[in-house]
């Protein structure tokens, strides 16, 4: 190798390393957002809390269509006249 193809790759390196540290960054800034955001330290905490939520808003969900279905079925049955 040339002393400028060593040259080269010593740039390739800090460049490389340089690159890390900004991945490196921007991880430890997502993981104090997933903290303060969410309460969870890693991101199979996060996914394991999205899965509890997700599960909390199917549920609830289910209640607003069951609440729905029974209110439509009250407000039938209070006004027959209505109906189509």
């Amino acid at each position: 190798m040339t002393k400028e193809d060593l040259l080269e790759l010593k740039a390739e390196i800090e460049e490389a390393q340089e690159s890390a540290s900004r991945y490196q960054g921007k991880k430890e800034m997502l993981e104090e957002q997933l903290k303060e955001k969410f309460g969870v330290k890693t991101p199979a905490e996060g996914r394991k809390k999205l899965k509890t939520m997700q599960e909390g808003i199917d549920k609830l969900n289910e209640e607003i269509e069951t609440l729905t279905a029974e209110l439509e079925d009250e407000l039938d049955e209070q006004n027959p006249d209505t109906q189509e």
